[in-house]
């Protein structure tokens, strides 16, 4: 015998703030999954409506979200734009300045001796052919003598070290960090590629290759040792 009407129980309607939870991650899935490209702009307002399928405040709620965590950007007249795929790196960015410049150090050396260590635990053929590609690059860089692109090419360096520790989290810490690396190097060199500044990285990847973590912890280190104070 079919349930009568009165015997209906409707199915709970989940809270609002599960809502726009549940919208924030939507959002975020599509801006990281590349739909929604870093410099991009995002669809309007009732786009989302239509596409997401809830209320129209609760997609408000939830871009007003990743704007204040530096994802999203507003721009008046002309839509809201993706300016982060990570929500750390603005923080970190906003932070970085130069008397907390020996913080940063600190920051990464934790991230990159541990990554440093995994990766001679953990690095496979593909990731050594990364890590020698990476270093022929940063050696080539050098001898341009142009500071812009020798940053880019180290920063390529450790993120290459990182990737082959194959922990996501730490990946995903250290990729927040990416603007205060290139700054810390970039600050290090100067105006200038000075012959006395240059800094080997030959033997961290020979220490990786070698499966030698202690060895490799060593190398990643040694490069992050703290100014000794005046």
């Amino acid at each position: 015998m079919p349930p009568s009407v009165d015997s209906f129980v409707a199915p709970p309607v989940p809270p609002r703030g599960h809502r726009v939870r549940q919208t924030i991650e939507q959002l975020r899935a599509r801006i990281l999954g590349g739909e929604w490209p870093v410099g991009g702009r995002i669809p309007t307002e009732p786009q989302l409506v239509a596409a997401l399928g809830v209320g129209r405040n609760t997609v408000r709620e939830a871009v007003r979200a990743l704007v204040h965590a530096g994802v999203l950007e507003c721009r008046q007249g002309s839509g809201t734009y993706v300016v982060s795929t990570d929500e750390l790196a603005p923080v970190v960015a906003r932070r970085l300045t130069d008397d907390r410049m020996a913080e940063v150090i600190e920051v990464r050396r934790a991230f990159e001796v541990e990554a440093a260590r995994l990766a001679a635990l953990r690095r496979t053929p593909a990731d050594l052919a990364a890590l020698d590609g990476a270093l022929a690059d940063r050696e080539a860089a050098w001898r341009g003598g142009r500071v812009d692109e020798f940053v880019e090419a180290d920063a390529a360096l450790h993120t290459a070290v990182v990737a082959a520790a194959h922990n996501a989290m730490l990946a995903e810490l250290y990729a927040s960090v990416g603007t205060a690396l290139r700054s810390t190097v970039a600050h290090a060199m100067g105006d200038a590629l000075a012959p006395e500044r240059y800094v080997d990285h030959t033997r961290l990847v020979e220490a990786i290759r070698a499966g030698d973590p202690a060895r490799a912890a060593i190398e990643a280190g040694s490069f992050l040792e703290p100014a000794p104070e005046a």
